[in-house]
């Protein structure tokens, strides 16, 4: 039986008790399972992995696992993103008054100014690479520049026995250039996911040396090589990557009748915020984005954005939650 007290064989809330996880596989098998079971398994009620039989009170129907780990993960997604954000912000605020103080001392954290020093600095870094390399990128694309030194940093990773990693946002699954590139790399060499919302850049070489944005746009770059630092940035990027769909895997879908893309510009929306601010966090064009928007007001039969907004929460490609349109 499902207990959460501290008593012997109790569990946390959020767990699924033997009782429970049998009666869901049973579910799933048979199609349904009788209310009366339910008493012995709480937690199946608790975490919505059942819901009642429409046409019948006596038994419970099994919310798909797929679907169950979808919706139970947002949660989740929207914390990391929260806090990916807010260190954002503090680096927004924080960076403009580095020239104020004196040069810092701490050879473990150094700035790189310069597209063409970072560029360089980066190929040195690849060159000396011996196991493995993690890459988050924003956005769905590949300017043609970076995505031929990308492949020459690349091959250099992979002559040397390493591996590499690279988190996307979903838009670059549509993208021929990263394509291209892929075709470039072998897949034992090389694995790629994407996930939905939207990260900023951060290459680690072997877990020593990491280098993230000193600022907005591609000028001037942080080299941490600080072990605490490096370490939390790499538990950051495997939270992320753990969420995050493979790149042969097809994407989550919903019951609604929209892509997996558009289905994160419907939650965007639904919370208020406004195509640029769209866009930026999809890593597409402002001009795809409202392709996109056009697409589910045309979907969903709307008349206007506020009518959009109360269509998308009331077919259920996104909740009802406080701040939304």
């Amino acid at each position: 039986m499902c207990v959460t007290s501290n008593t012997a064989g109790a569990h946390a809330v959020d767990e699924l008790c033997e009782s429970a996880t049998a009666l869901y596989a049973t579910a799933l098998r048979e199609g349904r399972v009788a209310r009366s079971d339910l008493v012995a398994a709480p937690c199946l009620v608790r975490r919505a992995l059942v819901h009642p039989d429409p046409n019948d009170d006596r038994w419970m129907l099994p919310l798909p696992a797929p679907a169950a780990l979808t919706r139970l993960l947002i949660p989740f997604a929207r914390e990391v993103s929260d806090h990916l954000s807010d260190a954002a912000a503090l680096l927004d605020t924080l960076l403009p008054f580095a020239s104020l103080a004196p040069p810092p001392s701490d050879p473990t954290i150094t700035v790189i100014h310069g597209n063409d020093r970072i560029m360089d600095s980066l190929r040195e870094a690849s060159r000396a690479a011996r196991s493995e390399v993690l890459t988050a990128q924003p956005g769905g694309n590949r300017m043609v520049t970076n995505l031929r030194a990308g492949l020459e940093n690349a091959q250099a990773v992979i002559e040397a026995g390493g591996r590499l990693r690279h988190l996307y946002q979903h838009p670059v699954r549509y993208s021929r250039r990263f394509a291209a590139y892929l075709d470039h790399l072998g897949p034992e060499h090389l694995e790629v996911r994407t996930m939905e919302q939207a990260i900023d850049r951060l290459i680690v070489f072997d877990r020593e040396t990491a280098y993230l944005p000193a600022a907005p746009g591609t000028e001037s770059a942080l080299v941490i090589r600080h072990p605490a630092l490096v370490r939390y940035l790499v538990h950051t990027y495997e939270v992320l990557w753990a969420r995050a769909t493979p790149y042969d895997d097809p994407l989550p879908t919903t019951d609604a009748p929209v892509t997996a893309v558009q289905h994160s510009i419907a939650r965007l929306l639904a919370a208020g915020h406004v195509d640029d601010d769209i866009a930026r966090r999809m890593g597409i064009s402002v001009r795809t984005c409202r392709s996109h928007i056009a697409r589910l007001t045309q979907t969903l039969g709307a008349t206007s954005r506020t009518h959009l907004g109360a269509l998308l929460i009331g077919s259920g490609i996104v909740e009802d939650e406080p701040g939304g349109l």
